[in-house]
């Protein structure tokens, strides 16, 4: 298959309409899925499982009997996962463990004034839903990533959606992953409906308090919507289409940098990757190289269509590459240039950053310990990676005694008298009068 890439581009010589259009995101799929979403969900919230089930047979092309993996399905599911892969799962979640629990926030008590002690307290969400896509290969990956950190934060009750494949089973390795994470219900079921299941719960999945979990655009919209509504779940952060930029200089080895933009575009035809280079040599050889080996991979049709939207950037330095970088607030950022640590201190926007010749970003998404579940399309600006945090809620607690209320009361009753909130004021006077 002949793969084609846009030329290169030269910064310098960019306008700023240029420039702009450079760096946008490719389009989001044709069509308003937004109205088709709704239907879903009203439907699911009104039929529930006989939704589920009828919209399995229209998306899925399978007719389930049983919503829920069966405890048969469950046995069977280890002998069906290669040794090597078991082994490769125990260490991955190893390491994502280890990283994750260094990241548990602690409760705080405070005395803020004598006799008025304030404290903090994290509490586990619970249920909480978690989303694994389907597709051509089993997702292990994401399903260590969202369970581990709800694990760690000690959620009572995890459940896990996610299509069935031709048979009507899910994948065995997936079945393996989540009961390595402490998973012991899992549903045959995807797309929006999946999510509107989780989002108000059916008679077989319970609703749960917030969702956590990549998906294509109708996951993501599902997710917008049920957050919205009265009673929906909670969602996670905004995960779209991957994306990766690649600052890379003249040192940098251009068959790895190429497979590194690869990793990424062969996620789907929308995702996006950035190579930004001093070097007109690099960029070269790189424009060369991507569409060979490009060509020569299994998804290569998908890379036909996501490899549209590479840009190739020269820029005058590699410090001009990071102010790229900064405003493009890439998904994940390789830094496969001369003094990389120096310029990881200057990263300001970014999901999660990838420093040296020696780091791919596929150690992001299996292995080093840290969490794939990334802001995309620019929301690395307000955003960070999935965490431990995400599945806890904070609460705050406070507890004056008689010397508390004199110190700190005249102060809320002035503020409350300076707001017209005369009930606030009087709820502190009161008490002051009555304490004599």
């Amino acid at each position: 298959m002949e793969i084609r890439t846009p030329d290169l581009i030269d910064w310098s010589k960019a306008s700023a309409v240029e420039r702009a259009s450079v760096l946008q995101r490719p389009p989001s799929p044709q069509g308003d899925i937004a109205e088709a979403v709704s239907k879903i969900i009203t439907q699911v919230k009104e039929q529930g499982d006989v939704a589920l089930r009828q919209l399995g047979k229209k998306y899925d092309h399978v007719d389930l009997e049983q919503l829920e993996v069966s405890a048969a399905e469950w046995k069977q599911a280890e002998a069906g996962v290669e040794l090597t892969v078991l082994q490769a799962m125990d260490a991955a979640i190893a390491c994502v463990d280890d990283f994750h629990r260094e990241g548990v926030p602690t409760g705080v008590s405070v005395e803020t004034t004598p006799g008025v002690r304030c404290e903090a307290r994290y509490m586990a969400l619970s249920p909480v839903g978690l989303y694994v896509p389907g597709g051509s290969a089993p997702l292990i990956s994401t399903v260590i990533m969202l369970a581990i950190p709800a694990r760690i934060a000690g959620c009572e009750q995890v459940v896990l959606c996610t299509p069935p494949d031709k048979e009507g089973r899910v994948p065995a390795p997936i079945l393996v992953a989540a009961d390595r994470c402490g998973i012991r219900r899992v549903f045959k079921t995807g797309g929006a409906q999946a999510i509107a299941a989780m989002g108000f719960g059916t008679t077989s999945i319970p609703a749960c308090a917030k969702l956590f979990g990549p998906g294509n655009a109708w996951v993501t919209e599902a997710k917008q919507q049920v957050a919205a509504l009265p009673g929906g779940a909670a969602r996670d952060l905004p995960a779209g289409p991957s994306e990766v930029l690649v600052i890379a200089d003249e040192g940098a080895d251009a068959t790895a940098v190429c497979w590194d933009l690869l990793s990424q575009a062969e996620h789907g035809p929308d995702s996006q990757v950035i190579l930004l280079s001093d070097s007109v040599d690099l960029l070269g050889k790189v424009h060369r190289l991507i569409p060979i080996m490009a060509s020569g991979l299994p998804r290569a049709s998908i890379l036909s269509k996501s490899l549209q939207y590479l840009r190739q950037i020269l820029v005058g330095s590699l410090g001009e590459a990071l102010d790229i970088s900064n405003q493009y607030a890439p998904e994940h950022l390789i830094l496969n240039c001369r003094d990389a640590d120096e310029l990881a201190d200057d990263v300001k926007t970014a999901g999660s950053v990838f420093i040296g010749p020696w780091t791919p970003e596929s150690l992001g998404d299996y292995s080093s310990g840290t969490n794939h579940v990334l802001p995309t399309n620019g929301y690395a600006r307000a955003y960070g990676g999935l965490s431990v945090s995400e599945y806890l809620r904070r609460m705050t607690l406070q507890r004056a005694d008689i010397e508390g209320l004199r110190a700190a009361g005249p102060v809320a009753a002035t503020l409350a008298r300076a707001e017209g909130l005369d009930a606030h004021r009087m709820a502190v006077e009161y008490r002051l009068l009555e304490a004599g």
